[in-house]
């Protein structure tokens, strides 16, 4: 039974565009969300073993927020949303930074204001946008020779 309770009310890492990792906590009670600001994600489990992000969320109070939160009820009866995952973070900067990173990997169901649009749409956060820029870079470099030899600008 330990491992059960572990492995639904544990902690789950997500990735974002960027390579960093989060450490999630998984609670599926209102017992389970810490009090302070944070991230959080509304998710669906298929089979066990596979989540699917819906909706990546920021909050300067997650109790209250995930309480009364306007879109739970859309994720969970219409989209089949099981769980929250909750990472508590204080700085408001890292806050938008973090929902901003997530959102661009996953590009989730029921988000729709940071999900980029074309192959050349840049995050709007200085950090992330260095580091895509970079990858951008290096993805064209490497992909020149396939292209007929020509090289990036």
């Amino acid at each position: 039974m330990f491992l059960f309770d572990w492995f639904i009310f544990g902690w789950h890492v997500w990735q974002g565009e960027t390579g960093e990792r989060y450490k999630f906590k998984i609670t599926l009670t209102r017992k389970g969300i810490p009090e302070g600001g944070g991230i959080y994600i509304f998710v669906r489990r298929r089979f066990g073993f596979f989540l699917f992000p819906l909706y990546v969320g920021k909050a300067t109070e997650l109790r209250s927020r995930l309480y009364g939160h306007e879109r739970w009820w859309e994720a969970w009866w219409k989209r089949g949303a099981t769980e929250r995952h909750v990472l508590p973070v204080r700085n408001g900067t890292d806050r938008a930074r973090i929902e901003e990173d997530l959102i661009r990997r996953y590009q989730p169901r029921m988000n729709d204001m940071l999900v980029p649009r074309g192959q050349l749409d840049a995050p709007s956060n200085a950090k992330l946008r260095r580091v895509w820029r970079w990858r951008q870079w290096w993805k064209n470099f490497l992909t020149a020779p396939f292209r007929g030899g020509r090289r990036p600008a």
